[in-house]
């Protein structure tokens, strides 16, 4: 498969169904993302014809699970060009990243600072904030710009000797601005830090290289990519895991057990505790074999048709205000508005009369929701299976809202 949008939408199931008897038009694909055919088959096959639990077993079924899981964590590998010992699973991009600040930041000392930014999703602060309040570290977060970046101007002032890693996201799923990740990468490498970056919202959008990033922590969910709830991965470095202690204690994960103390197996599976989320990970590793069939080129530049075509339908109303970049430069398919007079629930709720599927509320980013001074916003995002009437559904639902709403 290249990239045909008709044929490659007739790969997702849902998208034929009715919704309050309209046709879907499915805009969300920033919080859950649908799954094509390929991984529903994977996900039934493996339960109905392979189900065993992995690694422990010397029976058929053990070894075809073992096998599919191990292959799974090699599409992870190859999606972000990163060896597979280096790929952990966990149940989604928030486990893995309280995994790195349950576990790495242990060898911290009280006082040492974490970076984050104000762009970031609940998910890459609270876990810090914990971090903090166990070991007396101090977080320090750069301020967004009113284009809904990060303000790259602050950032040298804001690391020293005593920063020791910078979290920051990848993609807002807010604002939809791809971070200007060499600049982290330079400021982490004066001071000696460590570099996290959350690709939740990038991960959907191409194949990954990793190394050529230069980030030392990377972590995604499956759900955004096409693939099963209750899967995700973190990516570290070799050395970086092989210093860091378990984050969960039980099987799989250890060498020997005795009452008075354990050893540890190494990395990957010192950090997957107890039986693995098998069936999802393999459906995980399904999407990503569906993903890899197509042209990345043809479809991101869909995808900035689309939206484009969002953006100037927005802008031709005065009364919506876009939070984000207004062009397509450094940027994807997720889009934030506020409409004079009209709260995004009420907005949400008017288009999904419609079949229209959007997103109302603060997205998980209170902090840039302060910086902005919004209670939310309300969010479309594109995923590979949209096309124009998508994007028209959505806009001409707006003119809807207007009439009822802000006459």
């Amino acid at each position: 498969m290249t990239f045909d949008p008709a044929a490659l939408r007739a790969q997702f199931p849902i998208l034929a169904r009715r919704v309050r008897g309209q046709p879907l038009h499915y805009l969300d694909s920033a919080a859950t993302a649908q799954v094509p055919l390929a991984v529903l088959d994977a996900v039934r096959t493996h339960d109905a014809m392979h189900r065993a639990n992995v690694h422990r077993g010397v029976h058929a079924l053990a070894e075809e699970a073992t096998q599919a899981y191990e292959a799974a964590r090699g599409a992870v590998a190859g999606w972000l060009n990163v060896a597979p010992d280096e790929v952990i699973f966990t149940s989604g991009a928030t486990a893995a990243i309280n995994l790195v600040a349950q576990s790495w930041t242990r060898s911290l000392s009280p006082g040492d600072e974490i970076l984050l930014t104000e762009l970031e999703h609940h998910s890459n602060i609270v876990p810090w904030q914990l971090a903090a309040e166990r070991q007396g570290l101090v977080l320090r977060a750069l301020p967004a710009t009113a284009e809904g970046r990060i303000d790259l101007a602050a950032l040298p002032a804001m690391v020293g000797a005593r920063t020791k890693l910078i979290a920051a996201t990848h993609v807002s799923n807010v604002t939809g601005a791809v971070t200007d990740v060499a600049a982290l990468v330079a400021a982490a490498r004066s001071c000696g830090a460590k570099l996290l970056l959350d690709g939740s919202q990038r991960a959907p959008h191409g194949p990954l290289d990793i190394p050529a990033l230069g980030a030392d922590f990377y972590v995604f969910t499956g759900h955004k990519l096409y693939g099963p709830n209750g899967i995700g991965a973190l990516w570290a470095r070799r050395e970086i895991l092989a210093a860091m202690p378990p984050f969960l204690g039980g099987g799989e994960m250890i060498r020997r057990v005795t009452i008075e103390r354990s050893t540890y197996a190494d990395p990957p599976r010192r950090f997957e505790a107890g039986t693995p989320p098998i069936a999802q990970a393999i459906g995980l590793g399904a999407a990503i074999g569906f993903l890899s069939t197509l042209d990345w080129s043809a479809v991101a530049a869909h995808e900035m048709s689309l939206t484009q075509r969002l953006l100037d339908g927005l802008a031709a109303d005065r009364r919506i205000r876009i939070f984000g970049p207004a062009g397509l430069q450094s940027r994807i398919g997720v889009v934030s508005f506020d409409m004079e007079g009209a709260h995004p629930h009420d907005i949400c709720q008017i288009l999904d009369a419609r079949g229209v599927a959007c997103r109302g509320g603060h997205h998980c980013a209170q902090p840039l929701m302060d910086r902005f001074d919004l209670a939310g916003t309300t969010r479309a995002s594109i995923g590979i299976y949209n096309d124009a009437s998508d994007i028209d559904a959505l806009l001409d639902g707006l003119d809807e809202v207007a009439r009822r709403l802000c006459a």
